[in-house]
C-alpha cells in the first residue's frame, strides 16, 4: 500500500467552500472548510482507485510523491 501526498486548496464561495487538488484536477464542495476537505479527500480517493483499475495510476504517482512542493498565492491586475 502506498501514501500519497496531494495538495489541498481551499476557497470561500457565495454558497460554501470548494476545495480542489491541484495534481490531479480534481474538485470537490461543502458548507464548511472541514466538508470541503473530506469530500475532497473522498474525491481524490476515488479518482485514485479509478486510476490504478485503468492502468493508469503511474501517470500520476510522481506528482504525488516528490517531497517537492511549493505554493504560492500570486496575483494579475487587468
Amino acid at each position: 500500500m502506498k501514501t500519497f501526498d496531494y495538495t489541498a486548496v481551499v476557497w470561500k464561495e457565495k454558497e460554501g467552500y470548494v476545495s480542489k487538488c491541484p495534481e490531479l484536477g480534481v474538485a470537490s464542495c461543502g458548507d464548511s472548510i472541514s466538508d470541503a476537505m473530506g469530500s475532497l479527500k473522498e474525491a481524490v480517493s476515488l479518482y485514485l482507485e479509478n486510476a490504478e483499475a485503468l492502468g493508469l495510476l503511474k501517470d500520476v504517482e510522481e506528482s504525488l510523491t516528490t517531497s517537492e512542493k511549493f505554493t504560492s498565492h500570486m496575483e494579475v491586475v487587468m
